[in-house]
């Protein structure tokens, strides 16, 4: 399976709702918290093209973006592939 990283934040229902999806999937992530910490939130941001919100989300290299985009990959059947590759 591919290596999945989110960064989030403790209080954001958006990263609850991304991360109970890819646990229903089974999946391992790598969670980063940006509470607290803003060198980490910057790094976020500066890998994210700018996005600066939470979560954001990457299958592997590929930026996934936030919650809304992966529950699209997941409405347009794409997010398995994405995930077993």
């Amino acid at each position: 399976m591919t290596k999945v990283t989110i960064y989030t934040s403790s209080y954001c229902p958006y990263c609850i709702s991304a991360k109970r999806l890819l646990d229903g999937k089974g999946v391992r992530y790598e969670e980063i918290s940006v509470d607290g910490r803003s060198s980490v939130r910057a790094e976020m941001t500066a890998k994210a093209g700018g996005r600066y919100t939470v979560p954001q989300i990457w299958i592997g290299d590929v930026h996934v973006g936030g919650c809304d985009d992966l529950y699209a990959l997941e409405s347009a059947g794409r997010l398995d592939p994405m995930l077993a590759v």
